[in-house]
């Protein structure tokens, strides 16, 4: 229950979730399990549009939210995703949220955590040396 009081990258604060729940109205969910909320008026909002808000499924992590939910959050499309979703083209790959510093992130060949073997050197290298 602390964490819900003073931690806001465990999921959202219980200042949030009670504006949330008394302001907004819920628009849809994404394959991740985050939520998207709309304002039900632009009574609290500074430019005349109604606010829109993303709880987090778990950790919050901006890199979460896919680019058609982004475009929404950002007034780039008037529509969510629910009702106008964005097409699909064969060569795009699935989004994925950012994996670094999780068991998960690529490690090259020669990183340190994949064990810092690299190739030895080419000729065209040479050491620097102080003088």
């Amino acid at each position: 229950m602390l964490d819900k009081i003073f931690t806001w990258w465990n999921g959202a604060t219980l200042g949030t979730l009670f504006t949330v729940k008394r302001r907004g109205v819920f628009v849809g969910q994404d394959e991740f399990g985050n939520r998207y909320y709309e304002a039900k008026d632009a009574k609290c909002s500074y430019d005349g549009r109604k606010r829109r808000w993303v709880l987090f499924n778990g950790y919050a992590e901006a890199s979460k939210v896919s680019p058609d939910w982004h475009g929404w959050l950002h007034y780039t499309f008037a529509e969510p995703p629910t009702r106008a979703p964005l097409p699909r083209r064969r060569w795009e790959k699935e989004h994925l949220p950012n994996l670094s510093g999780t068991p998960y992130a690529y490690r090259p060949k020669g990183s340190l955590a994949r064990g810092g073997k690299r190739a030895a050197a080419t000729g065209d290298y040479e050491a620097w040396k102080p003088e």
